[in-house]
């Protein structure tokens, strides 16, 4: 049911030769085990954005053997997964791909049966991917639309009849009485055939698109033949949208969102451009110039805030969960800087990466450093710590060091920058390298081991060991049984891998007329540093000036459940590691806060954080140069396209939005919504909120849409949270993330945000 027969997603691509063989389809071999290799038919589906997969189960559904192209995050050539290292080295690399997906879904890992065919999936999904990237949120909907369309047209006769249009609405998600689908099906059957087609689908696209609160804007700013002028565009960015640069920016919005060549000519700009222009990057809330790196990375890196990973070998709970390489590539590719690795004796002389005391799967650590090397610096060019927890012997430690060396090669840093022994290198100076943490010989204590013997091969250092504080019977009974010691003797190689991040004992804070070196750091467990930051917070802050903190969880947490960061990061800790496998608002806020700054890792700490006479406290907000206090006002007027959280068809949500504000104690808040009943195709809230913001520059907004339920749970739907200083004015769209973080196509909420000085 396409409208007028012309609708393709992939209508750019239509002749070419690599989209035409994924349509075609082909034979490939899906690779699960040494023992499981199989022959499986894969297609691209006719909509250009979906894959159908044959299987031999039995009693499969048919959604089952489908998978979306938006759920795709990256497509590998050759031997780039676990699964391909271990199961297919038989088979050329050329033959082989496999398509990493954005949720916990597990790799697909597959081998064609000719290079050709290889290259044909490989270069044609990339090409559909990027495609669908391109895509503007307008292009979105009418495609999601138009799929909608497909799937109610059951006899495919390419019409609609009325039982087919309630049949829609519902798989749109809108609850729609049998009156309202008369009288919006009659309106548009022009024909009175009692079924639409055509122009009479266009019609029925057009009533079920209208976006009414835009309409009202538009009328306000355009003349009576429906054009908003440049003149008129400048003033209502100037006067509601707070552009700055209202008079260069109005023309180039013309330019880049006007569909109309008529009132492009003219300078001008119709509902459709405006609506396109309020969808855009350019409409939404977060502010695009923080897309980018715009914050000063020349500043010593204990003044920056780090994206950081716990046990990130771990892609699901703290006890028997599989460890996988994957799981460092998922975490560098969303940004984190600092990643563990918990390493211990291997057989055949290999250290191995896994959590110990426990059921947890094991990797090679050699692999983990060849995926860091291979992905530390894809999203971001700023430095990663590789965080070691070291329980090896010493001569499988001089091996770690070894395979350091080897494979990371110059990226590895060895030596200090430009001689600098006195403060951390910025992450500037640092861009492209990898730091080690871990302990140091105490001969060499000045980290370029000027002091030490270099003679020495080895020596008794103090074990730290976080497995050991899990709270588990089977754990503690294996520690007692192993009989752990409170040492553990030091490689020489190894330690001369640590340069600026040399770990200690956290033995209280320094006293000034002895300060430690700035490079020793502390790692201390999440009950450890929120008493800290609820007892000495001042001096914690201080303490944060010139060292590097570590928080990591509590060993309660085997599930792999995370604790909030926020309270950390106001005190200036900065690599509080997270779960980064296990979503949830901890996660949601991390990721926000690192939206930050490019989305590269590093945010730099307010600057009563990094003054070293600061006398801020969290905890009790007295008079001093933290910012100006805010008072921010939030109209959240309607919702778009919220997806169906149960699949079942007669399943409509009843959305509701609740706003939070996470920052320091005075600042936290929360608020919601009405709850709109079965509607979550365009729910309308009109609803306005106030909220005062003593400190801006600690706190992030949370918008979260969650499907009402009167007898259990709230089921969530999707979020959106961004720092505070990120907010942009005016009309705009929150474009929803799923509960991992990733987008959704077209579920965005549309709001009304205004920000004033409080007197």
């Amino acid at each position: 049911m396409e409208a007028n027969g012309t609708f393709l997603a992939c209508n750019r691509l239509k002749d070419d030769k690599d989209l035409k063989f994924l349509l075609k389809g082909s034979q490939l071999l899906k690779v699960k085990s040494g023992s499981w290799r199989k022959e499986r038919f894969y297609k691209l589906q006719e909509d250009c954005k979906t894959i159908w997969q044959e299987s031999k189960k039995m009693l499969r559904s048919p959604e089952s053997q489908i998978f979306s192209i938006e759920d795709i995050r990256d497509v590998r050539a050759g031997h780039k997964t676990e699964g391909m290292e271990k199961y297919a080295k038989d088979v050329p690399e050329y033959r082989c791909f496999s398509i990493i997906f954005k949720d916990q879904r597990k790799n697909l890992d597959l081998i064609a049966s000719s290079e050709d065919d290889a290259n044909h999936w490989i270069s044609g999904l990339a090409k559909i991917i990027a495609h669908s990237n391109s895509m503007n949120q307008k292009e979105k909907l009418q495609h999601w639309i138009h799929t909608c369309l497909r799937k109610a047209d059951k006899n495919k006769d390419n019409k609609m009849s009325l039982k087919e249009l309630k049949n829609f609405l519902k798989e749109v998600n809108i609850e729609v009485d049998d009156y309202h689908a008369r009288k919006i099906f009659q309106h548009c059957d022009k024909s009175k055939t009692e079924a639409l087609e055509d122009d009479e689908i266009e019609e029925f696209y057009k009533i079920l698109t209208e976006r009414k609160e835009i309409d009202k804007i538009f009328q306000k700013y355009s003349d009576a033949e429906g054009f908003m002028s440049c003149q008129n565009l400048v003033r209502f960015l100037y006067e509601t949208q707070q552009e700055e640069d209202a008079v260069v920016a109005a023309p180039a919005l013309i330019q880049r969102y006007e569909p109309n060549e008529r009132a492009k000519r003219g300078n001008a700009m119709t509902k459709d451009g405006f609506l396109m222009y309020l969808l855009s990057d350019d409409g939404n809330i977060f502010n695009s110039s923080h897309r980018k790196v715009y914050q000063d990375m020349t500043q010593p890196l204990s003044h920056y805030l780090v994206s950081s990973s716990h046990n990130t070998y771990l892609m699901e709970d703290q006890l028997t969960g599989p460890s996988s390489t994957e799981a460092y590539i998922r975490a560098l590719t969303k940004g984190c800087r600092c990643v563990e690795l918990d390493c211990w004796d291997g057989p055949n002389s290999e250290p191995v990466i896994y959590h110990g005391y426990t059921l947890t799967s094991k990797i090679l650590f050699s692999d983990v450093i060849k995926a860091i090397k291979n992905y530390a610096f894809k999203t971001s060019p700023y430095p990663v710590i590789i965080s070691l927890e070291n329980h090896c012997s010493v001569d499988q430690q001089k091996v770690m060091a070894q395979h350091m060396t080897t494979i990371l090669q110059d990226m590895l840093l060895v030596a200090p920058v430009d001689g600098n022994k006195s403060q951390f290198p910025s992450p500037e100076q640092l861009k492209g390298k990898i730091l080690v943490k871990g302990k140091k010989l105490s001969r060499h204590e000045d980290p370029a081991g000027t002091n030490g013997n270099n003679n020495l091969e080895a020596e008794d250092v103090s074990d730290e060991d976080e497995a050991a504080e899990m709270e588990d019977e089977s754990v503690k009974t294996e520690i007692q049984q192993k009989g752990k010691s409170d040492t553990l003797k030091l490689a020489k190689e190894l330690s001369d891998t640590v340069v600026y991040c040399k770990s200690v004992h956290f033995n209280g804070f320094e006293d000034p007329s002895h300060p430690r070196a700035f490079y020793e750091m502390s790692s201390f467990t999440e009950s450890k540093a929120l008493k800290l930051a609820q007892e000495s917070a001042t001096s914690f802050i201080h303490h944060n000036i010139r060292h590097l903190s570590r928080i990591y969880p509590a060993g309660w947490r085997t599930d792999s459940s995370n604790y909030n960061p926020i309270d950390l990061w106001n005190v200036g800790c900065q690599i509080v590691a997270l779960n980064f496998q296990t979503a949830g608002t901890e996660m949601d806020v991390y990721q926000g806060r690192f939206q930050d700054n490019g989305f590269s890792g590093y945010v730099l700490k307010p600057e009563f954080l990094r003054d070293e006479q600061t006398k801020f406290n969290p905890k009790s907000i007295t008079e001093g140069t933290w910012g100006t206090k805010k008072k921010l006002l939030l109209k959240i007027i309607s919702g778009q396209q919220l997806p169906k959280v149960n699949k079942s068809k007669n399943s409509i949500v009843d959305p509701k939005v609740t706003i939070e504000i996470h920052g320091v104690q005075q600042d936290n808040n929360k608020k919601q919504t009405k709850v709109i009943e079965n509607n979550g195709f365009n729910p309308k809230w009109d609803e306005e909120f106030t909220f005062d913001i003593e400190i801006p520059a600690l706190a992030l907004v949370r918008f979260v849409v969650e499907d009402f339920d009167m007898s259990t749970k709230n089921d969530f739907i999707g979020q959106y949270t961004l720092p505070f200083t990120s907010l942009k004015q005016g009309y705009r769209h929150i474009h929803l993330l799923t509960k991992n973080g990733d987008p959704y196509s077209s579920s965005t909420l549309f709001v009304y945000i205004s920000i004033e000085d409080c007197d």
